[in-house]
């Protein structure tokens, strides 16, 4: 049995950007919801502090394209703030904190 749907709050320019930007779909943050296999990383640098947490992971899509998902999950919503390709940077984080 499949959970029920997420439910994303975006805005406009935040789609735009995803799909201009960072050729991402939310299609494919979907799927990386879906295959997440770890834990969610709160983003904790002094510019991206958000009430409640920015929270982000690294997960692949369905075709293997790997992804950094960044969202701050409030009242049952994620509010979807980005979503690219991560640097090898971003990837050895999520690889030591967050599996």
């Amino acid at each position: 049995m499949r959970p029920p749907p997420r439910t994303y709050v975006t805005s406009p320019r935040i789609v735009e950007k995803l799909a201009t930007k960072h050729g991402v779909t939310l299609a494919e943050v979907d799927q990386c919801f879906d295959n997440k296999c770890g834990f969610n990383l709160v983003d904790d640098r002094e510019d991206h502090q958000t009430d409640p947490a920015t929270l982000w992971f690294i997960a692949e899509t369905n075709k293997g394209r790997v992804l950094k998902v960044i969202y701050v999950y409030k009242e049952r919503k994620y509010y979807l703030k980005s979503a690219y390709e991560p640097n090898a940077a971003e990837i050895e984080i999520y690889e030591n904190e967050g599996k």
